[in-house]
């Protein structure tokens, strides 16, 4: 693992993006929050639209997953890749580079007449996405003064990114109805390209000192390894497990899982350096954090489709559908940082986990004829619920555990974490859905009743994933109290999203400059940024170092 560079060397470096007075500050946070909405919202909007892309282009039960998984294997893979290219080629240019890539990837998907087409499209706006996102809340933090200014900016640009995955449903919602699905990412164009021209003429250029190469050969491996053993988990519902199309894409995708391990273990500055999982509350964080995205990222997906094609649900009241649960997200992310200095971090873990499994479980009954209340809103508050409170303090175990220097790359590890298993969760349980699904379907059952048993069994599943979860967070998670004076401050969205302030921490100076997290002057926020996640707008605690 490489040394953490010195405060003085990770300082960024600013100057104006034209001559002449700098911009208001305002507008600079205006135009990096906006640009933080875009990629939030594109997560979540295009759930409601998923029955309407499938029908018009075509595509299969399985395949439509990858509506979603494209974009967010992109992301996972290159998030910690597109914080150090802001690090070394300027915030500025990353943050135009990645919005431009992300609006015109987002015209493309609009216009695809083919499958292949729009998952390209989604796979190219994750990318951008992985660029764009981490350096908006540096861009944040360099246009605002240290204090109780800089802390209302950061809350505003954590208000945004959870306005935009709660809106999300229902955005989506109102331009599926309204005009067509292909308007969930068509909508991004007009606005991306506004703020691209603004940001181009007002935002100011930063860069960290630190001169560490980039680690693309990791990013490339990882994302491909996750993309390829995907594709052979979704094979095995029309194939078999034995069969060689599904045997090869497996073997081949821990092939490249196993060769990025290599790379990490073998290179100066790695994506991900191996050697904070020594650490007992890094590594058992992390796989806790892979187990629970694994299920809940799977919710929204599942619900979506059950809501418009069993019970007829129009894209618009789907959305309104599951506004309650987008709120249970806040609400339990909000509320984890109170119970943590009382219950201890692991215990929050515990109990947020246990009720999202109970969620789970209740919506696994869901039948044809399904009743809003008990078949949508209260199972849908209840895992949502369980996963804001078990983001926070897993977080902040995972910080926990490492040096004060390393405490925003491993909030980015975490991230990472989640949302790769949230991919691989995604292609699992989508293929356990399908195939269920023709099994009953080919039995006699009704087409409304065949898909019904295919989501119950996906939302059994993650009931059983997260109660195994529960098992390795009791067994392998740290004990002790989650909050203890004076150390630093972790604020974690609903799944994962985790912004570290190392303000008051002995060695905090160390947490700038560190790979994928935009360091900012005197020991402030180390933040990475995971835009495929509900924020809980500014939920922090401390925690016992």
């Amino acid at each position: 693992m490489t040394s953490m560079p010195r405060a003085a060397d990770a300082s960024p470096i600013s100057r104006p993006s034209r001559r002449g007075a700098a911009p208001p500050a305002w507008l600079v946070v205006a135009l990096a929050c906006a640009g933080q909405f875009l990629v939030v919202l594109d997560v979540s909007v295009v759930n409601v639209a998923l029955p309407s892309m499938r029908a018009d282009l075509g595509m299969s039960a399985p395949g439509l997953q990858w509506v979603v998984n494209a974009y967010a294997i992109a992301f996972a893979g290159f998030m910690l890749l597109g914080g150090r290219a802001g690090d070394l080629y300027g915030r500025k240019r990353m943050f135009l580079v990645g919005l431009a890539l992300f609006t015109l990837a987002s015209l493309c998907g609009g216009l695809a007449h083919d499958g292949w087409q729009l998952l390209l499209a989604r796979a190219v706006q994750g990318l951008g996405a992985a660029v764009l996102a981490p350096s908006t809340l540096t861009i944040v933090t360099s246009a605002v003064a240290e204090g109780a200014a800089r802390a209302r900016a950061i809350a505003t640009w954590t208000a945004v990114g959870a306005g935009g995955g709660a809106a999300g449903g229902l955005v989506g919602g109102v331009l599926v109805d309204t005009l067509s699905w292909r308007w969930v990412l068509l909508i991004n164009v007009p606005i991306g390209a506004v703020v691209l021209v603004s940001a181009l003429r007002w935002l100011p250029e930063s860069r960290a000192g630190d001169r560490r190469r980039l680690d693309l050969p990791g990013a490339v491996l990882v994302t491909a390894g996750l993309g390829v053993l995907a594709y052979g988990i979704s094979q095995t519902e029309a194939e078999g497990w034995t069969a060689a199309a599904t045997l090869v894409p497996l073997a081949a995708g821990l092939a490249l899982i196993a060769l990025f391990l290599v790379v990490e273990a073998r290179t100066a500055a790695p994506l991900m350096p191996l050697g904070l999982f020594r650490a007992r509350a890094v590594s058992s964080a992390n796989a806790a954090m892979f187990l629970a995205g694994s299920a809940m990222f799977c919710m929204w997906f599942f619900m979506t489709l059950y809501a418009q094609n069993v019970l007829g649900y129009s894209p618009l009241e789907a959305g309104l559908a599951l506004v309650p649960s987008s709120l249970a997200v806040l609400l339990g992310s909000k509320s984890a940082p109170r119970f943590m200095p009382v219950l201890g971090a692991r215990n929050v873990a515990v109990i947020g986990t246990l009720l999202a499994a109970v969620g789970f479980g209740w919506q696994s009954l869901m039948t044809v004829r399904g009743d809003y209340l008990t078949e949508i809103m209260f199972p849908g508050i209840l895992m949502m619920l369980g996963a804001g409170l078990t983001a926070t303090p897993l977080a902040a175990l995972a910080t926990s555990g490492a040096a004060p220097g390393e405490a925003g790359l491993v909030s980015g590890l975490i991230n990472t974490s989640r949302t790769m298993g949230g991919s691989l969760g995604l292609a699992v349980m989508s293929t356990l859905a399908a195939a269920r699904t023709a099994r009953a379907a080919g039995g006699g059952g009704s087409t409304a009743e065949a898909l019904t048993e295919g989501y119950a069994l996906a939302f059994r599943t993650g009931a059983g994933v997260l109660l195994g979860g529960v098992v390795l967070m009791v067994v392998w998670l740290p004990w002790g109290k989650g909050a203890v004076p004076a150390v630093a401050r972790v604020s974690a969205s609903a799944d994962g999203e985790v912004v570290v302030d190392a303000e008051g921490v002995e060695g905090a100076e160390g947490a700038e400059g560190v790979e994928g997290v935009e360091g900012v002057e005197g020991a402030g926020p180390a933040v990475v940024s995971d835009p495929a996640v509900v924020s809980d707008g500014a939920a922090s605690t401390r925690f016992e170092k």
